[in-house]
């Protein structure tokens, strides 16, 4: 796809993914509206979006207006979404609000004023929950661990009943944790490396709850180009995909290069899941995302100790804007 000229929508614009795409979409030539309500605890940070040709509109999905934003637009990126699995347990209703309910209205301006428009929903692997069998395919029963995870699934289910319905071209990504530049770090709300980054670039400590639990980290710019490829790709619409990333470690190996990364000043602690966390912690998990693969010819291409290096460098100098 020819992304000059094209007209597209960003939901959750100044957050994150949201930021990180934004940009990307801008320097291939098209004209970007990110939207975004800056709710509390959220990934948005008013520096995400500096230095993109990006028109952006501060506002709540909830309840703004949504029609004006969708007019005409080719593509909908929809990454708006409460992601805070403790808030999600603490407010369910705040939580349904953002990711089930806003979803509708989305939905509804999106057929009134870009009945075209593919869509590109950021969704999660929160949704299997504890899973018996590694690696993950898009076949594992869901069975959500928490009202996050919930409300998600919801959102998810109603774009894809647009596309069985309506015929909308709608891809939906199943993330896994997603690190890079323009996280939030202030603290874990978003990814447990979040919050390690700012201990390491304060030479403070961090901790590691648990330990021995697998992750497969898909640097930002990878998952950048997964949304782009998603929407370029015909193969991809009306589909469901888990996204991965580099090999699986363990949060101990994680830990471990954090520390080699950072010069071997940093330090962690190792501790027992809080007993709030440990009721809805997935354990181990890693993504088999060959349908992805096969479907847009998408391939991570920055390993982890890349990825974690380029992360620590990007905040070194940038560090007080994001705390």
């Amino acid at each position: 796809m020819n992304w000059s000229g094209r007209k597209v929508f960003v939901t959750g614009g100044a957050g994150f993914l949201g930021s990180n795409l934004c940009h990307a979409l801008a320097e291939r030539g098209a004209r970007v509206t990110a939207l975004d309500g800056f709710l509390f605890g959220g990934g948005a940070n008013p520096r995400n979006l500096d230095g993109a040709d990006v028109e952006f509109v501060r506002g709540d999905i909830r309840d703004i207006d949504l029609r004006p934003l969708c007019e005409g637009a080719d593509v909908i990126f929809n990454l708006a979404a409460q992601t805070s699995h403790m808030g999600g347990q603490a407010e369910p209703l705040a939580d349904i609000a953002v990711n089930a309910v806003a979803q509708v209205r989305l939905i509804q301006a999106a057929r009134e004023a870009a009945p075209d428009a593919v869509v590109v929903h950021a969704s999660t692997r929160q949704f299997y929950g504890r899973v018996e069998k590694l690696p993950v395919d898009e076949n594992q029963p869901v069975a959500p661990p928490d009202a996050n995870g919930v409300s998600k699934f919801a959102g998810e289910q109603y774009w894809m009943l647009e596309h069985r319905v309506r015929n909308r071209p709608v891809v939906s990504l199943r993330l896994t944790n997603c690190y890079g530049p323009r996280l939030r770090i202030r603290d874990a709300r978003q990814t447990f490396l979040g919050i390690w980054i700012r201990c390491v670039l304060e030479d403070r400590p961090f901790e590691v709850w648990g330990g021995d639990q697998l992750r497969d980290m898909t640097y930002v710019d990878d998952v950048t180009r997964a949304f782009i490829a998603a929407a370029e790709h015909r193969d991809c619409h009306g589909r469901i995909f888990n996204i991965g990333g580099s090999p699986p470690a363990s949060l101990h190996e994680l830990a471990d290069m954090m520390v080699r990364l950072s010069g071997g000043a940093a330090h962690y602690t190792t501790r027992e899941f809080p007993a709030d966390r440990a009721r809805i912690d997935i354990g181990s998990y890693h993504a088999d995302d060959r349908a992805f693969r096969a479907a847009s010819g998408w391939a991570p291409l920055v390993g982890l100790e890349e990825g974690i290096g380029r992360t620590l460098e990007w905040y070194r100098t940038r560090l007080a804007d994001y705390l």
